[in-house]
């Protein structure tokens, strides 16, 4: 496999005002934008940004939450998302350690900005909410607060880096879950949920492993409870559609364990959860400011034909497919067509993907292409493809092939399907119906001018079942190697 192939799948996103909507529905969202609204100049806030303790029930009313300990703790939670994405901007504190508050510069963006503003700021929220399911537990917290109030970070035992890292490891395996069942079929369209022990399992255990031990079975129940903990803080922004852990099973001791998967009521139990459109969105973007190469469908859509067709190369056939009809559609279809074809010649390692991917195109380029691909019957490159092309869609006065030009392109298909890496199965059938059709296939195909021709030859050599026509392929491999080093 070449190193430049994507390391993940592409994933096919709503349009940005799709995003946007869901994001301005996100409920954390959504509190922090009536919360700038309802803020003003007599809105007091601590030293921190945070809204006095005063104030929170007032906050949490607001917000229609009841003004106990869980609704001020919501109030707070959205205020300091409201800070932190420029709905409210804090002034400065007077001397007591109170300052107030003005509208933030961002708020009039919620109704009058553009979708991509408004992800913009869901994005800041998000960073908000991803550094509160990264911070200590409370629980952990009281045990480490000195008698002078201060937090002891030391005796704390929690390593930030560490803790981020982890969670975004853990995001990044349910974004690969998500955008490999998915495929390119309709935009955001989600897979089923996730059991969260499947996730916990899939960053603790070993590739290698076989039956876990008790050891790593306790590590993954810890990060499972912890992953509870974490995806309820994710879930109000819009992140996640998360179930969680069974409160009866975590008070059962020793039950928060990892089940079998497949007992589907079982796992349900112990927490479900699933990538949102906006939450796909949300992580391809941390992933890209973290420099991993996270396409989408829609990333080649202005680039030139070469470009796209080196980039849909290794993306799976669905998102492919969803690629190249995006490119399509802003194009005039003769023009498209011209464009494909004078990228998919050359002689390069890479030009038989090339041109397979260019006929998938021309395919979807539809009948509008003929006069494009009619010019290129006579180029001994592209000649044989042209007429498959024209054949498939019942075109009239096609030109039958040279002989050559046979040869050439079945060696030239087989060596874009070595380059697919597609299933073995599949490789055997071509290989052996390319040559159950020409009798004495070995004879003319080791003198075929297609610089793949001996790496081709070996291969239908390990790949033809009948060991007899297989050796033939070998012994014609060997011709065609020292044919090349005359």
């Amino acid at each position: 496999m070449s190193s430049d192939r994507p390391t993940l799948p592409p994933v096919r996103l709503p349009s940005d005002a799709e995003l946007a909507r869901d994001a301005l529905a996100a409920p954390l969202l959504a509190r922090a934008v009536r919360l700038a609204r309802w803020a003003g100049p007599g809105t007091r806030v601590g030293a921190g940004g945070e809204l006095v303790d005063e104030l929170l029930p007032a906050a949490a009313e607001v917000l229609g939450l009841p003004a106990d300990e869980d609704g001020a703790a919501y109030a707070s939670e959205a205020w300091r998302v409201a800070v932190d994405t420029g709905l409210v901007e804090v002034e400065d504190p007077e001397e007591e350690g109170e300052g107030t508050v003005a509208a933030g510069e961002n708020l009039p963006l919620i109704t009058g900005g553009s979708p991509q503003d408004v992800l913009a700021l869901w994005l800041d929220g998000l960073e908000t909410v991803f550094a509160d399911a990264t911070a200590p537990l409370l629980d952990d917290l009281a045990d480490v607060i000195g008698e002078d109030g201060r937090i002891d970070l030391e005796a704390l035992d929690w390593d930030p880096e560490g803790e981020a890292e982890f969670l975004d490891g853990v995001l990044g395996n349910l974004y690969l879950l998500t955008v490999s069942e998915s495929g390119a079929g309709e935009p955001g369209r989600a897979p089923g949920p996730v059991p969260l022990p499947a996730l916990a399992a899939s960053m603790i255990l070993p590739d290698d492993m076989g039956e876990p031990t008790d050891d790593i079975l306790e590590q993954v129940s810890e990060a499972m409870m912890r992953l509870d903990d974490q995806f309820r803080v994710l879930e109000p922004i819009g992140l996640v559609e998360y179930t969680p852990v069974d409160e009866a099973l975590m008070a059962e001791a020793g039950d928060a364990e990892p089940v079998a998967a497949g007992d589907d009521e079982d796992v349900s139990r112990y927490g479900m959860v699933r990538l949102t459109p906006l939450g796909l969105y949300g992580i391809r973007a941390r992933m890209l400011d973290a420099g991993v190469a996270a396409p989408a469908v829609g990333d080649l859509a202005d680039k030139g034909a070469e470009v796209l067709l080196a980039g849909v190369a290794h993306f799976p056939e669905g998102a492919a497919r969803a690629e190249t009809r995006e490119w399509l559609t802003r194009r005039e279809p003769v023009a498209a067509a011209r464009e494909l074809l004078a990228a998919a010649k050359g002689t390069d390692a890479g030009s038989p993907l090339r041109r397979l991917h260019c006929q998938q195109a021309l395919t979807l380029a539809g009948p509008e292409a003929e006069p494009a691909v009619r010019e290129v019957l006579d180029d001994p490159e592209l000649g044989g493809l042209a007429r498959v092309w024209l054949a498939e869609r019942g075109a009239a006065d096609v030109p039958a092939p040279p002989e050559s030009m046979i040869f050439w392109l079945a060696i030239d298909t087989i060596a874009a399907q070595l380059d697919a890496q597609g299933e073995l199965e599949e490789l055997q059938d071509l290989v052996e119906g390319l040559t159950g059709q020409h009798s004495g296939f070995f004879d003319t195909a080791w003198r075929v001018e297609h610089p793949a021709t001996p790496e081709v030859l070996e291969a239908m050599g390990r790949l033809h079942r009948d060991k007899r026509v297989a050796k033939a392929a070998r012994k014609a491999a060997f011709k065609a190697r020292s044919r090349g080093g005359a």
